[in-house]
């Protein structure tokens, strides 16, 4: 990566604040930031949650960890620094989504804390909202329908998280969802229901 920085730059404001597009959408914007172990359910969760939401007329969008890898992100790879690096630039992402007024959902692995922190504090306070997707190794392994684990405990994939690399759990997240015992079903209705409270 270049370590350039951009200079002599000054923020633009438009005449449309946030507050008009969240009228016009009849939402407010947020960011729902999933984060759990490759396997956990953050993928299916996310997009079960978008359908369900965009089912009850509401502006919602996924970013995907893998999808955000073909394009965006696609010069990253998966070591320590690249995945910081990619978190940075999904937090900015996820940022201005939530500026646009969208319920963005993301789904990330983002293992490292300071890194989702680093994504918290860039938003207005309410804006974050940390969902880790809770499943055991053990659960996470059992379905691991693209074979990586099996992979990564073969030594084929380097920087695997939770086999060759750390997960490092959220310590006070807004919501947990325990994917080990709950369905789909039962974990998008306690994330929407968590939304509806909160406005």
């Amino acid at each position: 990566m270049s370590s350039t920085r951009s200079t002599n730059i000054t923020w633009h404001a438009g005449h449309i604040e946030r507050a008009d597009r969240e009228r016009l959408l009849g939402q407010r914007g947020v960011t729902v930031w999933l984060t759990g172990l490759s396997g956990s359910g953050k993928s299916t969760i996310a997009v079960a949650a978008e359908a369900a939401l965009v089912g009850r007329g509401r502006l919602a969008y996924v970013l995907d960890g893998d999808n955000v890898r073909h394009g965006l992100n696609r010069n990253l790879g998966f070591s320590p620094e690249d995945r910081t690096e990619n978190i940075r630039r999904i937090g900015e992402v996820a940022r201005l989504f939530t500026d646009a007024g969208v319920i963005v959902i993301t789904s990330f692995i983002s293992p490292y804390r300071a890194d989702r922190d680093g994504a918290r504090a860039i938003m207005a306070e309410g804006d974050f909202v940390e969902v880790h997707v809770d499943a055991t190794l053990e659960t996470c392994e059992s379905r691991d329908v693209k074979g990586l684990y099996k992979k990564a405990r073969a030594g084929e994939i380097p920087e695997f998280t939770g086999i060759s690399a750390p997960y490092e759990a959220p310590v006070s997240p807004e919501l947990v969802l325990d994917t080990n015992t709950k369905s789909v079903e039962e974990s998008v209705e306690d994330l929407l229901g968590y939304l509806d409270k909160r406005g």
